[in-house]
């Protein structure tokens, strides 16, 4: 029997609308599943329908994503991202959810003076406080200053607020090709949330090929070419002591126009992989090992 209770599945590999997505991820097995904002706005009952949906589905609530472009901003650009946040945290809330997505900024408005980062993550955190939610923050692949998980350590460390951590995305760490063992240096109790994807090519040639990978082409881990850099990558957390959830962010045009099902099955099959092979997470049943010791 494999322990996949730390792996989630995430709406964004699945067609259909909420209940339909709700309905394949526990049916595959999955006790938990990562949201997004989209998931409740354009559920045709509105926002409260979905969220009594989720609730009433038994599903644990991963994290909810995701606050684009929030940090460096200023007059009414800052302002105005504010309030995105704060509607974005007050349905995060209602879910029960306690993980809000941030990822770094791509804005070509955006200051890119630490100072400001870290004043801007520092007051993302303190939004979150009341509401108790933690804010993961993710250093997108592309993003216009902070592109490296290593960065992104270095602004979440500085701005040294408990409710602020790390959010992890194993194609952007591949993606800019940053070393494994930086991940020594981090806290492993900061990082909020470790999300898990594969794609198909070995190389990627230029930014705009990395973009269209990574919202278009991406596959579940197992699936790819990159097994055993997935497999390096979960050990290593694994090793550091990261007992936080794992998500599978999963962008994929074909798997959108699959049966659901099928498509929360194939992401079961890599959850069971990672814990049976990877992380040996396995729980033998009692026959089983009777069955061991007997040989």
């Amino acid at each position: 029997m494999s322990n996949t209770t730390d792996f989630g599945m995430d709406t964004i590999s699945l067609g259909g609308g909420l209940a339909i997505k709700l309905r394949a991820a526990r049916e595959a097995g999955f006790t938990q599943v990562m949201l997004s904002a989209r998931d409740l706005v354009q559920h045709h009952g509105g926002v409260d329908e979905a969220i009594a949906i989720v609730r009433d589905s038994g599903l644990r609530v991963t994290g909810f994503q995701v606050l684009r472009d929030f940090e460096g901003l200023s007059g009414h650009l800052h302002e105005y991202k504010v309030d995105v946040a704060k509607s974005m945290m007050e349905m995060c809330a209602a879910l029960n959810c306690r993980v809000l997505l941030a990822c770094s900024s791509t804005s070509q408005h955006a200051s890119q003076d630490r100072v400001d980062l870290i004043k801007d993550l520092r007051k993302l955190a303190m939004l979150a406080v009341p509401l108790g939610i933690k804010v993961a923050y993710e250093g997108l692949s592309w993003g216009r200053t902070v592109s490296e998980y290593t960065t992104a350590w270095e602004l979440v460390e500085e701005a040294d607020c408990p409710n602020l951590g790390l959010g992890l995305d194993s194609f952007h760490v591949f993606a800019t090709g940053t070393p494994l063992d930086d991940l020594d240096v981090i806290d492993p109790t900061r990082i909020f949330l470790v999300q898990l994807s594969d794609f198909m090519w070995n190389e990627i040639r230029s930014v705009e090929e990395r973009i269209a990978t990574a919202r278009h082409f991406r596959v579940f881990p197992g699936e790819g070419v990159h097994s055993a850099q997935l497999a390096e990558f979960v050990s290593k957390l694994d090793q550091m002591g990261y007992d936080g959830d794992y998500s599978f962010e999963v962008f994929n045009d074909d798997y959108q126009a699959m049966p659901p099902g099928l498509v929360a099955q194939r992401a079961m099959r890599s959850a069971t992989w990672l814990a049976d092979e990877v992380l040996q997470r396995a729980t033998p049943l009692p026959s089983q090992m009777r069955l061991k010791r007997a040989g």
